[in-house]
């Protein structure tokens, strides 16, 4: 089974479940993280994340029917006088600002809400403020709560800023409050102007073909050999540097170190650049 929490504050995440968990139930709820145990797995716009885990059938303690338990767990959101501090903590900073307004996150991010008195990744379960589960067991947080809690740590490898909205603050509303600091309003057009434009429909699919020039401008006929034949040669291939890429595999980097369907521990991209160089040494006399 694949390693839950890939990313820095993934691991910081979980290291809150598991100082509050044994050892043996750590091990049952990593089981219950899979598709074939959460049946129903449910992130509300408050932060509140709900599942519905399918639990054992066990005649010894009279549970002859495959049950189905209801797991609400919630952070505590960040308090409303908190929330223009922490965002003037955010906004003063270019480092912060940028990596948020990319939907990434910045190393930073906790030393900025340690300064506004608040944290982002939970530490105890004093950040909790609310975890249940229907099952029969006395322990909280249970197995089964542990096992949508690693779901949940899975999630937050992909989507970073999730954090912001289990904490109550949607990524749309952290987006315009840090696009109207100063330097979110200088940085806030540079982004914008990387994206791509939209497409302009063209009347065909293929290029216009060259007319034939002199007495017969006039006609619609093409010059066949003008066409095929460049009045000028191309150039010469360059000799390529020994060591230069020979994929830039711009689409690999794009999805990032775990991708979603990547469910390695290594970083996706760190696997696909040796798997490259492997096949370029090893192919290195027919390119």
């Amino acid at each position: 089974m694949s390693s839950h929490g890939k990313t820095w504050w993934g691991q910081h995440f979980l290291a809150a479940l598991e100082e509050q968990m044994d050892a043996g139930r750590l091990q049952r709820g990593r089981s219950y993280a899979g598709p074939s145990r959460i049946l129903r797995f449910e992130i509300s716009a408050k932060g509140l994340v709900s599942a519905t885990v399918r639990g054992n059938v066990n005649p010894y303690f009279g549970v002859t029917k495959e049950p189905r338990y209801e797991v609400a767990f919630q952070l505590k959101p960040i308090p409303a006088k908190a929330r223009k501090t922490l965002i003037a903590e955010l906004g003063s900073r270019a480092d912060l600002v940028s990596r948020l307004l990319m939907n990434e996150m910045p190393d930073g991010i906790d030393a900025a809400f340690a300064a506004s008195g608040f944290t982002l990744l939970p530490r105890s379960e004093k950040d909790f403020q609310r975890a249940d589960c229907s099952c029969p067991d006395w322990a909280n947080p249970c197995k089964h709560i542990a096992g949508v809690y690693y779901r949940l740590a899975d999630r937050l490898d992909q989507d970073p800023l999730l954090l912001f909205e289990l904490r109550g603050l949607a990524r749309t509303q952290l987006r315009t409050e840090l696009a109207r600091t100063p330097l979110g309003q200088a940085l806030a057009p540079l982004m914008n102007a990387d994206e791509q434009a939209p497409p302009e429909p063209v009347a065909s699919l293929y290029p216009p073909l060259l007319a034939r020039t002199g007495p017969s401008a006039n006609t619609e006929a093409v010059a066949a050999r003008a066409f095929w034949q460049a009045p000028v040669p191309l150039p010469e291939d360059e000799a390529q540097p020994a060591d230069a890429a020979s994929v830039p595999a711009m689409l690999i980097k794009k999805g990032g170190d775990f991708p979603p369907f990547w469910d390695r521990s290594q970083s996706f991209i760190a696997v696909m650049e040796a798997f490259y160089q492997r096949v370029k040494t090893k192919n290195k006399q027919r390119l």
